[in-house]
């Protein structure tokens, strides 16, 4: 019983893995950093999003985000973004993405949460900080 329940378990986290790993809205979001593409990511923006660009830390709507991302994006010109990390959250279908993103200016090691909703993925949290 106790190999059963841990082959159950064992299953379930595993799909959360792979499920992780095949979100479209995070290839999209990883798509549009590397490109420096903010009308692209603007589409995957939560209503409200909590931003950090270099310690600067605020809550704000999609489209303050995006005029944030637009001034971040013209001094940091990015080049290439790697994802290094994703998964999903315990006890949740939210999923997050870590990775570095190489702009003209140096690298920065960028965090993403996706709050999931109804099948659907926005980008509830981003966050730039100096690699």
């Amino acid at each position: 019983m106790k190999n059963l329940l841990f082959l159950a378990w064992f299953l379930f986290s595993m799909t959360a893995i792979v499920d992780a790993q095949n979100n479209p809205v995070l290839d999209a979001v990883a798509r549009a950093l590397s490109a420096g593409d903010v009308d692209a990511l603007a589409r995957h923006l939560a209503d409200n999003v909590d931003l950090s660009i270099l310690e600067k830390e605020q809550t704000c709507s999609k489209a303050q985000a995006t005029e944030l991302l637009r001034g971040f994006f013209n001094t940091n010109r990015p080049r290439a973004f790697n994802q290094v990390h994703q998964g999903a959250s315990r006890g949740s279908s939210d999923q997050y993405s870590i990775g570095n993103l190489v702009t003209t200016t140096g690298t920065f090691r960028v965090y993403l949460y996706l709050k999931m909703a109804g099948g659907n993925a926005t980008v509830q949290e981003l966050r730039f900080d100096r690699d």
